[in-house]
C-alpha cells in the first residue's frame, strides 16, 4: 500500500472515531480528546526527539511536564499582596545562598590539589552552606505561608501575559535538562534513566511539599487563560445570540468555542514543533544523531562529540515536554501537583512513541492521538462491555459485581494489549522510521 494512502487512512480511522464520539456522548467530549491529543501528540514528539533521534532513555518525562505546570503559576498568576515584603526578599536572598554555596564548592573543589585537605574543604562549606541557607529560608517560607493560607499562601507569580509561560515552561525544563545531562550523559545509558526518574521524583515532591511556592498539594486555581472564561462569554449578549443562531444554548456553546479557541492554539504549536523536528530530522545534524543512535563507537572514531550532542537533543526533547506541560495547566486553569503520575506522564507517553513508530516524528503525533483517545475511551466501552456480558446474571451475583467492578481497570489491560500487538505485528511502530 502507498505509504501516504496508509498514513491518511490511520490519521482518518482516529477522526472517525472522535466524530463518533461526538454523536454518540457529545461534543464537549470530542473537542477534549482532540485538545489533550494535541497536548500528548506534543509530549510524544520531545520524546522521539530523544529516543528515536538518539537513542535516550528517558524515564522523567513526567518531571518535566510539571516544570512547565510550574511556569504557568509562575508567570501567569498574580503576586500575592504583601509576600514578598513578608518574606519573599529572604527566600530570593537564601535561594541565591543556595546556589552560590554549590557553585562555591564546585571552585574550591577545581582550585584546590586532590586529597583530604580538599574533601574537608569542600565538604565544610558545604555544610556550613546548608545551614545558613536553612536559617535564612525558614522563617521567610513560614511568613509566607501565613499569608492568607485558606487562598493564597504563597508568593504567587509575576502576573505576565500567560502564553509566556509556555516558552519559559520550555526554559525550565531545557535547564533541569542540563543539569541532568551534565551529570549523566557521559555514563552508561541505564545511568541516564536512573537520574531522570530521580529528578522527576524530587521536582514532584517540591510541587508538593513547598507551598511557598506552589500551595503545594491545597493546589492553584484561577491560573490565567490565553481564552476567554465560558461565565464570561455567557453574559455577553453577542455571544449567546450567536449561540444561539447555531442552535446552541449559552452553556454548551460556550464550552464548544473554548475548546475550538484551545484547539487552534495547540495546534499552531504543534505545527510549528513538527516543522522544526522535521527540519532537524532531515538536516545533518538530525543525520548525525541517528548515526550517533545506530553505533556511538563508529561516530566517536570518526571524531563525533557524542555526549554534546546528546546533550543537545536531551535539551530540546525535555523543553518540548515542558511547553505540552505550560499548555495543560493553561488549558485545566489549575496546577494540582498530586496529579501527576508516572503512569500517566511517563509510561503513556512511551506507549505513544513506540505504537506510533520510534524515529518517525509523523508516528508520534499518531500515537498521541490514538493513545489518548483509547486511555480516555476505553473505560466506558469496558463499562458497556461488561454490562452486557452480565446482563443475563442475577442481580446481587458476586462475579457480576466484581466484572462491572473490574470495568475501571480496562485501561491498563487495553494500553498492554496494543503494546504487545504492536511489537507483534508492528514491531517499529503504526508509521516506521525510513
Amino acid at each position: 500500500m502507498n505509504e501516504t494512502l496508509k498514513n491518511t487512512m490511520l490519521f482518518g480511522i482516529i477522526a472517525l472515531l472522535i466524530i463518533y464520539v461526538g454523536f454518540v456522548q457529545s461534543w464537549n467530549s470530542a473537542l477534549l480528546i482532540v485538545a489533550m491529543g494535541l497536548i500528548s501528540s506534543i509530549m510524544a514528539l520531545g520524546v522521539n526527539l530523544q529516543w528515536g533521534f538518539a537513542g535516550l532513555f528517558n524515564v522523567g518525562v513526567m518531571g518535566f511536564v510539571a516544570l512547565g505546570g510550574l511556569a504557568a503559576v509562575l508567570i501567569g498568576m498574580p503576586p500575592t499582596e504583601g509576600a514578598m515584603l513578608a518574606g519573599g526578599w529572604n527566600v530570593v536572598g537564601a535561594l541565591l545562598l543556595g546556589a552560590g554555596t554549590v557553585f562555591a564548592a564546585i571552585i574550591l573543589a577545581k582550585t584546590l590539589a586532590k586529597g583530604w585537605l580538599r574533601n574537608l574543604a569542600v565538604i565544610a562549606m558545604l555544610v556550613i552552606g546548608f545551614f545558613v541557607f536553612r536559617g535564612l529560608l525558614d522563617p521567610a517560607v513560614e511568613l509566607v505561608e501565613e499569608i492568607n493560607p485558606a487562598q493564597t499562601g504563597y508568593l504567587g507569580g509575576l502576573g505576565l501575559p500567560v502564553l509566556l509561560a509556555w516558552p519559559v515552561g520550555g526554559l525550565f525544563a531545557a535547564a533541569a535538562a542540563w543539569i541532568i545531562g551534565k551529570t549523566a550523559l557521559g555514563l552508561r545509558s541505564d545511568y541516564l534513566a536512573i537520574a531522570t526518574l530521580g529528578i522527576a521524583e524530587i521536582i514532584i515532591a517540591i510541587l508538593k511539599n513547598e507551598d511557598w511556592l506552589t500551595r503545594g498539594v491545597k493546589n492553584v486555581i484561577g491560573v490565567p487563560r490565553p481564552v476567554p472564561y465560558e461565565i464570561d462569554l455567557q453574559n455577553s449578549a453577542t455571544f449567546v445570540e450567536r449561540a444561539a443562531s447555531f442552535g446552541f444554548d449559552p452553556v454548551e456553546g460556550s464550552t464548544l468555542w473554548v475548546k475550538v479557541l484551545y484547539i487552534l492554539l495547540f495546534a499552531a504549536v504543534l505545527i510549528i514543533l513538527m516543522w522544526l523536528s522535521q527540519r532537524a530530522l532531515h538536516s545533518p545534524w538530525g543525520r548525525m544523531l541517528r548515526a550517533i543512535r545506530d553505533n556511538e563507537v563508529a561516530a566517536e572514531a570518526m571524531g563525533k562529540d557524542v555526549t554534546a550532542r546528546h546533550l543537545q537533543v536531551f535539551i530540546l526533547g525535555s523543553a518540548i515536554c515542558g511547553i505540552a506541560g505550560a499548555m495543560m495547566t493553561t488549558m485545566d486553569s489549575q496546577l494540582t501537583p498530586g496529579t501527576y503520575q508516572p503512569l500517566r506522564f511517563t509510561f503513556l507517553i512511551w506507549v505513544m512513541v513506540i505504537v506510533g513508530g520510534s524515529g518517525n516524528n509523523l508516528g508520534a503525533v499518531l500515537g498521541g492521538f490514538l493513545i489518548w483517545f483509547l486511555w480516555v475511551q476505553v473505560e466506558p466501552m469496558g463499562l458497556w462491555l461488561m454490562n452486557l456480558v452480565t446482563s443475563g446474571m442475577a442481580e446481587g451475583s458476586a462475579l457480576k459485581a466484581h466484572l462491572l467492578e473490574s470495568a475501571a481497570h480496562m485501561r491498563l489491560l487495553t494500553m498492554g494489549l496494543v503494546l504487545i500487538l504492536v511489537l507483534r505485528f508492528s514491531p517499529r511502530g503504526l508509521i516506521p522510521e525510513k
